[in-house]
């Protein structure tokens, strides 16, 4: 019976390994379908496989510019309320060696949404307030203060037009960001983004869409007049 424990013990591992790439096949295939019943109740287009053009066409955002191997994944196209939309799962790779010296691959995956707008605006950046912004004041790039003190301490804003960067944050706006403290904001050229640390389900994709036609609505049409 021993002579047989290590065959025993290496189809375990083959079974675990099997089980888990059907599970994981399972779940992303419900999560297809649930983008479908989504795309097919907001009018949305939908399309499942990857896109390498969606990260050329916006590398100029900073989330979509990192790393290798960037593509685009169950990705929403359409109008909702008039306002040009995308939503899409996002993945990058990034490497780093271990102690061995073997090269490890990091696979990055979140949710990302664009607002296309009929103008063009300069870059601005808008997170929330932590290590890292933190570490960025630190080494020189100082975030703009605002009015609001509790806005300044809560998100860190960064633009070379300052005046734009007033402008896209006046009080109604502060006031909304303050109560949805998990949002990270870019706005370049003629696109208002929108980042996550991780895939959001289809429900919550739902309502980030509509969160996005909010914050459009929220900037003074004076912005858009030529």
């Amino acid at each position: 019976m021993e002579a047989f424990f290590p065959y025993f013990f290496i189809i375990g591992i083959i079974a675990v390994i099997v089980g888990l790439a059907i599970l994981g096949y399972l779940h992303e295939k419900k999560r297809r379908e649930a983008f479908q019943r989504l795309a097919s109740d907001l009018g949305f287009a939908y399309r499942v496989g990857k896109d390498y053009g969606i990260p050329t066409r916006y590398n100029f955002l900073n989330k979509l510019s990192t790393g290798s191997n960037r593509y685009a994944q169950n990705i929403l196209e359409g109008e909702l309320e008039g306002f040009p939309l995308h939503c899409f799962d996002y993945h990058y790779e990034t490497y780093s060696t271990d102690s061995k010296g073997r090269r490890q691959t990091h696979h990055h995956r979140f949710s990302y949404f664009i607002l296309e707008m009929r103008k063009s605006f300069p870059e601005l950046l808008i997170y929330p307030e932590g290590f890292f912004s933190k570490l960025g004041q630190f080494i020189g790039f100082d975030d703009i203060d605002f009015e609001s003190i509790e806005f300044s301490k809560a998100f860190v804003v960064k633009s070379k037009d300052k005046k734009f960067a007033y402008d896209f944050c006046h009080t109604r706006m502060m006031e909304y960001l303050l109560k949805h403290p998990d949002l990270s904001l870019e706005i370049e050229g003629s696109c208002l983004a929108m980042g996550f640390g991780s895939r959001l389900t289809p429900e919550e994709v739902e309502k980030r869409l509509k969160q996005m036609v909010t914050l459009r609505k929220l900037l003074p049409e004076y912005l858009f007049r030529d």
